[in-house]
């Protein structure tokens, strides 16, 4: 495999951060797959699922910070070519990984008809939810460790297979899914369940692929079981760069949660507003998230070969081009705006007026998004992941969020509306500093000499 860190910079961050975006895609089309079946099935089936995916991913971001991490140190180890250390990680993460999903989906199995109980819904709709979450918690422990070898991967800088790898998963589900919800031969319409049934099966199947190629021999990675032997200096190091990543994820996830409620109170026309523009925002944010994750493996790999300097150009060149590629998308949403609410909501007039009127505030806001992401990319690639975590939380909980619920007070939903763009904008300036400050430069997490024994 090519040393990422004597590549043409501009050529290896495209090549690296297409297949990411491409695969972000695929993984929306899966879910897309999912709603489309179920609404086949009913309407409380769709409404089941909405209200599982939150709950979900709220569990799953606390395996995404131990996946993060295993990316940044594979990163760094590859970088300064130390290849016993960099096999010690991926061990440490397999084995870390399916303890904490066991952990999580026992804990997560046992509350799931409490956590339901809470949301206050039809019976229907519960006892659907409840059977969806069960079986989905059932089998996460092959969806924590595809997304963790997914970012061990990412880090030695192979990003091609896991997009086959998802994109095989597409095609399966498409498959698969009308089986297990609508019954088919043999097998019984499981309903919602199916849906969950059909997940565990597409994601068994790419954990175990994935493991195999990346086991393969052709990334310096050569598992042996001493491996997985629990290490203490490692899990340490693990841990204080996952955590932060965890804490990150979930505050996002409960964030969004918290905007949701305070939207709500607005009505269902504003309710539906926001939901058009939250698809568009996800959207629009799969490019900045897969440029930021190039930028972490570059980053990382550089920052192990203590090549400083290449980690900055990698650093400025990956800025400029998410910069202007959202700030572009920023141009079109806004001229456009009527017409993309459409798409979702063709006859509502006050949803599209709503609607259009949110998306054209987010979209100035759109350069500065991509760049806080890469931003946050380049301290991940560094090791200091406490600062994306920081700024995570000023942007939700400091700016956003109490600016939407008290500036919503006085001045309705403009100022929900605000609130977003607001919080892009500040983190991204925010950010900037910090990075110009050049700490994360001075950061080092890994050694040549490091054996882990």
């Amino acid at each position: 495999m090519k040393d990422l860190t004597k590549e043409p910079i501009l050529k290896t961050l495209l090549k690296l951060s297409i297949p990411i975006i491409i695969a972000n895609l695929l993984q929306t089309a899966y879910q897309l797959t999912d709603f489309f079946w179920i609404g086949r099935y009913g309407t409380h089936g769709v409404a089941a699922i909405a209200l599982c995916f939150p709950i979900i991913f709220f569990f799953i971001s606390f395996g995404m910070g131990l996946s993060v991490a295993g990316s940044i140190l594979v990163s760094q180890y590859k970088g300064n070519k130390n290849h016993e250390a960099l096999n010690r990680v991926v061990g440490q993460s397999l084995m870390l990984i399916i303890f904490i999903s066991l952990v999580l989906s026992f804990v997560g199995y046992v509350l799931s008809n409490w956590i339901i109980s809470l949301m206050g819904v039809e019976a229907v709709v519960a006892s659907s939810a409840v059977s969806y979450l069960k079986i989905s918690f059932i089998g996460n422990v092959f969806v924590f460790g595809f997304m963790t070898v997914q970012g061990l991967l990412r880090g030695i800088g192979e990003v091609k297979i896991p997009m086959f790898i998802v994109l095989g998963t597409v095609l399966l589900n498409l498959i698969v899914d009308p089986l297990f919800i609508m019954g088919h031969g043999f097998i019984p319409a499981y309903g919602v369940a199916g849906a969950a049934i059909t997940t565990i099966i597409t994601q068994s199947i790419a954990f175990v692929a994935a493991l195999i190629v990346m086991s393969g021999g052709k990334y310096d990675i050569h598992l042996k079981l001493n491996h997985m032997k629990p290490n203490k200096k490692l899990i340490k190091k693990l841990a204080m760069l996952g955590l932060p990543s965890s804490m990150e994820m979930s505050a996002r996830s409960f964030g969004m949660i918290i905007m949701t409620y305070i939207v709500a109170s607005f009505g269902t026309v504003i309710t539906a507003a926001y939901g058009v523009g939250h698809q568009l925002f996800s959207i629009v944010l799969l490019p900045a998230l897969g440029l930021s994750m190039a930028t972490t493996t570059l980053v990382g790999q550089d920052m192990g070969a203590r090549k400083i300097k290449k980690a900055q150009e990698v650093s400025n060149k990956a800025l400029l081009i998410a910069f202007v590629t959202l700030s572009i998308m920023g141009v079109l949403a806004f001229i456009f705006a009527e017409s993309l609410v459409r798409m979702f909501i063709p006859t509502d007039i006050e949803v599209i007026k709503e609607g259009a009127l949110l998306i054209k505030m987010m979209a100035f806001s759109f350069g500065f998004l991509g760049a806080q992401q890469v931003f946050n990319g380049v301290f991940r690639g560094a090791g200091e992941t406490k600062i994306p975590m920081i700024f995570t939380m000023i942007s939700l909980w400091v700016i956003q969020i109490p600016f939407a619920y008290f500036g919503s007070m006085y001045f309705g939903v403009n100022a929900i509306w605000i609130s977003i763009p607001l919080a892009n904008i500040l983190v991204a300036i925010a950010a900037s500093f910090w990075f110009v400050k050049g700490k994360w430069k001075e950061k080092k997490i890994v050694h040549e000499t490091d054996a882990y024994e």
